[in-house]
């Protein structure tokens, strides 16, 4: 074969004098979301403008321009990619199972590939051994499917090795990001503008979606009177990007949050302070032009919480770290804002199934994948507490098969416990509502006058007049054998509501269901010889409107910090000249492991409840990962007097910084 010429760089994708797909004019795509540039190697330009910028900038008394960025990572999920297909010979009939996120997804992008009806595609999904975004897609399943045809419809199973996940399947995309920031010497932001470069590798996948999710969510979770985004997802010739846990959002705020530090000490101004300067409160404007209210959430308050736990009092002085320098160990505190939004489609939907056994037990059917976040244990919470009854009562069925589930979009986003506990709680209420009905005639009463409780429907003024659920489940029988109702069956469906598409030239909608917002606090010890970090204590605050189930609550921000302590400190894919994948496996590619677990780690669940959430609910598993890079290069600051812009931040590149810093000074900082 011949050896063609290849993108490999950031800058000559953006040069596009070498095109990745050549038929990038001709590709299909949804308009009005995604904004392919003809002749190019942009998959998507998207934009977001508000206010006057230039007038902005002129207002500012300092001008602060920095550029950050962070390499491409894997999802390493415990469980590689796997897939078996099973194709009819005789119909155009295809069953697979598959570890997927999007089994219904898998389903749609099957069968408008293969041009066949979605009916004749079965997908099925039993439980999976992790995905944080990287099972989203479709990937194996097209190739199992052709193989199965070939083979003369006998099944085909492929397992993806350790090796094949890292370099042939997706990965979180490589990102450049160039920040200006307009601010007043008190201050106050006035301006900001900032482009996101992703390197999304050979294909575009969920890379343009993430992309897209930058240009509403890009600048943190901070009021900017007169802003500029500029996201664009591009081609190269490298391994291939597509969703991760965050969704862009580790990212992005590795660039905002370490260029608010970078503000504050150009300011000379404590970087708590100047958070809570420009931090979004109620009545402030977003990036799109949604009005923060009462229900959104108070970031200010997560990061008031985390600077109380870690004792932040500001940055140390110069005096401070010389002194502790010569100690050979030496701490730093830092603080860092997080937010994000379900990242979806305007018209995500999402239902649920409940239905009664004949001993009074409800099972209850969804279409969403748990992958250990919790969902099927939110779903029977939920389910038991609208309907009253023991949650060892309910039940949710772990596997999710095409055919016999209800539909759900995507278990991505962080969106199930709001959509999905929506479509749960609705589909409670249609089985009370039919059971209300049944009763009525049993009772010989109204059905305004009934209500429920303790596995009972009963009349509100004499609750000794009451039916069991059991009796009604199946219908009710009377004495005489008459018997009426019938088999209770709830559903509920959730379509996202009140959600549209983004103006293409400045970006102004509404693209968020709803917004969780968090802080990060760290202290941390740095050895100056060897450059290793020890987390001394990290605590971690989100705004999750209410805790339905603490413990998951904070298993998951516990797991996500060290999840994103990975990407700060270690993980990274290295490629050479030629853009050969260069540690494509456990060998030169590091994940954290319990030894790198920080020694105290401190969930906060703040509580403003969503006024629209399941008992006031939002989502929280993408985000204790975001900004946890950020609040530890923030730390390293303040612990060492140097800015770090690329990660990972990894203990020989510390021990460089420290180096250099002390030929600089011409005199050893530590003895």
């Amino acid at each position: 074969y011949k050896v063609l010429p290849a993108v490999l760089t950031i800058d000559e994708a953006l040069k596009g004098e070498i095109l990745v797909h050549k038929d990038i004019n001709d590709l299909e795509y949804v308009k009005n979301v995604f904004f392919p540039q003809p002749d190019s190697n942009i998959a998507s330009w998207n934009k977001a403008i508000k206010g006057d910028i230039k007038q902005g900038f002129a207002e500012a008394d300092v001008i602060i321009e920095n550029e950050l960025s962070l390499p491409a990572v894997a999802h390493v999920p415990l469980e590689t990619h796997v897939a078996i297909a099973k194709a009819d010979p005789f119909t155009k009939r295809v069953e697979i199972w598959t570890s997927s996120q999007s089994p219904f997804g898998v389903r749609q992008m099957l069968a408008k590939a293969l041009g066949i009806s979605q009916g004749d595609v079965r997908v099925v999904v039993p439980h999976i051994g992790g995905g944080f975004g990287g099972k989203a897609g479709i990937h194996l399943e097209p190739l199992v499917v052709v193989l199965s045809r070939a083979a003369r419809g006998k099944p085909v199973k492929i397992i993806a090795t350790r090796e094949e996940e890292f370099s042939q399947l997706p990965s979180r995309a490589a990102m450049r990001g160039r920040v200006k920031t307009g601010v007043k010497y008190d201050g106050k932001i006035t301006a900001s503008e900032i482009t996101f470069d992703w390197d999304s590798g050979a294909y575009a996948d969920y890379g343009v979606n993430v992309g897209r999710a930058a240009q509403y969510s890009g600048a943190g979770a901070y009021e900017i009177p007169n802003l500029e985004i500029n996201s664009r997802t591009l081609y190269t010739n490298k391994v291939y990007s597509t969703a991760y846990r965050g969704f862009g959002h580790l990212e992005t705020h590795w660039v905002i949050e370490r260029q608010m530090d970078l503000i504050a000490q150009a300011l000379k101004m404590d970087p708590y302070e100047f958070r809570m300067k420009n931090i979004l409160r109620e009545g402030s404007v977003t990036i799109s032009g949604e009005i923060i209210n009462q229900y959104s959430g108070r970031p200010d308050q997560c990061l008031a919480a985390v600077a109380k736990e870690i004792g932040w009092t500001g940055y140390r002085s110069k005096e401070e770290r010389e002194v502790s320098f010569k100690t050979g160990k030496v701490r730093g505190k830092g603080i860092a804002c997080l937010q994000k939004a379900p990242a979806m489609p305007s018209n995500t939907a999402t239902s649920a199934l409940l239905q009664f056994d004949a001993d009074g037990n409800v099972r209850v059917m969804i279409g969403a994948i748990d992958m250990g976040q919790g969902a099927m244990t939110v779903m029977e919470q939920i389910a038991a507490e609208v309907l009253d009854m023991p949650l060892e009562k309910v039940r949710v069925s772990s596997e999710t098969d095409t055919d016999k589930n209800p539909y759900d979009w995507s278990t991505v986003a962080s969106k199930y416990t709001f959509m999905g506990g929506k479509a749960v709680t609705r589909g409670a209420m249609d089985m009370l509502s039919q059971m209300k009905e049944v009763a009525s005639q049993i009772l010989r009463c109204p059905v305004d006058e009934l209500t429920h409780g303790q596995e009972k429907i009963f009349i509100r003024q004499n609750p000794h007049k009451a039916v069991s659920y059991q009796d009604i489940a199946m219908g009710y029988l009377y004495d005489n054998g008459n018997s009426i109702g019938g088999p209770i069956i709830g559903r509920g469906v959730y379509i996202a509501e009140g959600l549209t598409f983004l103006d293409p030239d400045k970006g102004q909608g509404l693209p968020a269901l709803d917004w969780t917002f968090g802080a990060h606090g760290v202290e941390l010890e740095v050895d100056v010889e060897t450059g290793e970090v020890q987390i001394l204590k990290i605590s971690s605050a989100f705004d999750v409107g209410k805790a339905i189930n603490p413990k998951l609550c904070e298993g998951q921000i516990i797991g996500g910090v060290l999840q994103g302590l990975g990407s700060a400190f270690m993980e990274g894919f290295k490629f050479s000249a030629e853009g050969r994948l260069l540690n494509p496996s456990f060998m030169d590619y590091k994940i954290p492991t319990s030894q790198d677990i920080p020694t105290i780690v401190v969930p906060i669940l703040i509580e403003n409840p969503q006024a629209d959430g399941p008992f006031g609910a939002r989502g929280v598993g993408e985000h204790p990962m975001i900004s946890v890079p950020s609040v530890i290069a923030n730390a390293l600051y303040d612990a060492l007097g140097i800015n770090f812009y690329e990660l990972p931040l990894s203990s020989e590149k510390i021990a460089l910084a420290i180096a250099r810093s002390e030929a600089e000074h011409k005199e050893p900082l530590s003895e």
